[in-house]
């Protein structure tokens, strides 16, 4: 029968507790590992994605390197960030993402009559033809030719997706910490 020391009983209760609190370290690393293969707030994360419209494909990464984002920090529609967070590396989803978490909806408002002197005269302009230019600000737009109309050119300065429900097939390729900006 074996004897019980209360020196014995000290060193036995110290190893448990040095065994308990490995435990609990190596678990939380464990934890800290599984979050920084999940896409979370501040993470850099790469994802290959096909964008269909209406069943056609729009946009695609393939035959090109996987986009890469942080994650939280405004750099996709809110809908796509939305869908990505909480995936791992490999993972793999399809979603919809409806126009207000895409580009918006069609804005009536952003339908601009424009005589039609004050566009460049070397080009063809027909109904779709797409126009690119500088706003007074300096920033680049876009405008779709919406309408031909006499004099007047309508311009749909909306984005070309604005108003639609976007499909996407995604996979996550890798996440890592975000690089410090300068």
């Amino acid at each position: 029968m074996a004897r019980h020391t209360p020196a014995g009983m000290a060193v036995a209760a110290a190893a448990m507790c040095l065994i308990g609190a490995q435990a609990a370290a190596a678990q939380e690393e464990g934890k800290e590992a599984a979050m920084a293969e999940t896409v979370q707030e501040g993470r850099s994360v790469g994802f290959e994605y096909t964008l269909k419209v209406d069943g056609q494909v729009v946009d695609t990464s393939e035959g090109r390197s996987p986009l890469r984002y942080v994650h939280g920090q405004g750099q996709l529609i809110p809908g796509v960030e939305q869908q990505l967070s909480g995936m791992q590396v490999g993972d793999e989803k399809q979603f919809n993402v409806a126009p207000a978490q895409g580009y918006g909806e069609v804005d009536q408002a952003a339908f601009v009559k424009v005589p039609k002197e004050q566009l460049p005269q070397d080009l063809a302009l027909s109904v779709g033809t797409t126009l690119r230019g500088t706003s007074p600000e300096g920033q680049p737009f876009q405008a779709r030719v919406h309408e031909m109309s006499g004099d007047t050119v309508t311009l749909d300065l909306n984005h070309p997706l604005a108003g639609k429900t976007l499909e996407f097939d995604v996979t996550v390729t890798d996440i890592e910490a975000a690089k410090a900006q300068p």
